[in-house]
């Protein structure tokens, strides 16, 4: 109830573990020696390999992307933006881009993201899903596709589709190239992406955002009797 909520507020405790907690494995991992990005291969979410394991020495054609579902925020969507604008012509994949939020999707548009897609003939989707369960399309049957989404179990994004699961990043480049970087390719986009990351990452943080704290002052609670 909001009276509940109400109380929980006034003294927020979050969830955590006890401090002599036995756990069935620990499992440790250094970051540093992390030096590339880290896939799931088709079609298996737990299938995770580096880029490099990914392509074992030759191209890897992809077909279609798909950028978005919950997986993603607002900074992926500007850096995948970013890393777009500066391509000429006509893209030789087929992108699709779905935000998760409609205030996101307006927020995009705002900054002028919508109309980088839309210049490089991606095809924008209702923010939600979209995609990652087939809900509003499907891609191509027996296509190969880079998503952002949370699964890649077979026939779930589309018939036959072989379905590498990728960060926004890696998705954007792979629609420019119409395959999967090689490692050093990558690595030349993303420094374009990192040198600029304090903006591009930014939260869409909606307690700060003038039009949704008016909205939400009108917002009027009541309690059934």
């Amino acid at each position: 109830t909001s009276v509940s909520m109400e109380q929980w507020l006034e003294n927020p405790q979050l969830l955590e573990a006890d401090r002599k907690a036995k756990y069935a494995a620990e499992i440790h991992i250094d970051l540093n020696e992390i030096t590339e990005p880290i896939l799931c291969a088709p079609n298996d979410p737990d299938d995770a390999r580096t880029l490099s394991e990914c392509l074992d020495g030759s191209d890897v054609g992809i077909e279609e992307v798909f950028i978005g579902s919950c997986m993603t925020n607002i900074g992926h969507f500007r850096a995948a933006g970013k890393l777009l604008r500066d391509h000429e012509g006509s893209l030789p994949t087929r992108l699709w881009i779905a935000p998760p939020t409609k205030m996101d999707e307006a927020q995009l548009t705002a900054e002028g993201y919508y109309g980088i897609f839309g210049q490089v003939g991606a095809r924008t989707e209702m923010p939600g899903c979209s995609l990652c369960m087939g809900n509003q399309a499907r891609v191509e049957e027996n296509s190969t596709v880079v998503s952002t989404s949370t699964r890649n179990f077979p026939n779930r994004l589309g018939k036959g589709a072989n379905v590498y699961l990728a960060s926004a990043e890696l998705a954007a480049v792979s629609s420019m190239l119409g395959r999967l970087p090689q490692v050093g390719e990558y690595q030349k986009y993303f420094k374009d992406i990192d040198a600029t990351a304090a903006d591009t990452y930014r939260y869409l943080n909606f307690d700060e955002l003038a039009d949704y704290v008016a909205q939400a002052e009108k917002v009027t609670i009541t309690e059934k009797a």
